[in-house]
């Protein structure tokens, strides 16, 4: 899809996730999730929206099952792991 591409494109051009560990917060259905998640190290989506969640767990391809994950998230307490970078698009 187009928009898929030009969004991948801006955010190719806006910061380099290629081995990073990723938050990603407000993930929603992980459709964005999906196009740069084969360049991370891993990727964690959050998302308030339980729906949402089931929705990218059940959409989530095989081959990036151990390195997506994604969580409900209201309340969030700290991570253990650090992350490289934060993400937070089509939130607002």
């Amino acid at each position: 899809m187009q928009v898929d591409r030009l969004e991948l494109d801006t955010v190719r051009e806006l910061v380099d996730v290629s081995g990073k560990r990723v938050l990603e917060m407000g993930c929603g259905d992980g459709r964005f999730t999906f196009l740069y998640a084969h360049d991370a190290a891993y990727v964690l989506g959050i998302d308030p929206k339980r729906d949402e969640i089931r929705e990218a767990r059940r959409a989530r391809p095989a081959s990036l099952a151990k390195r997506v994950k994604f969580r409900v998230a209201k309340r969030i307490t700290p991570p253990r792991r650090r992350f490289d970078i934060a993400l937070f698009s089509w939130s607002l």
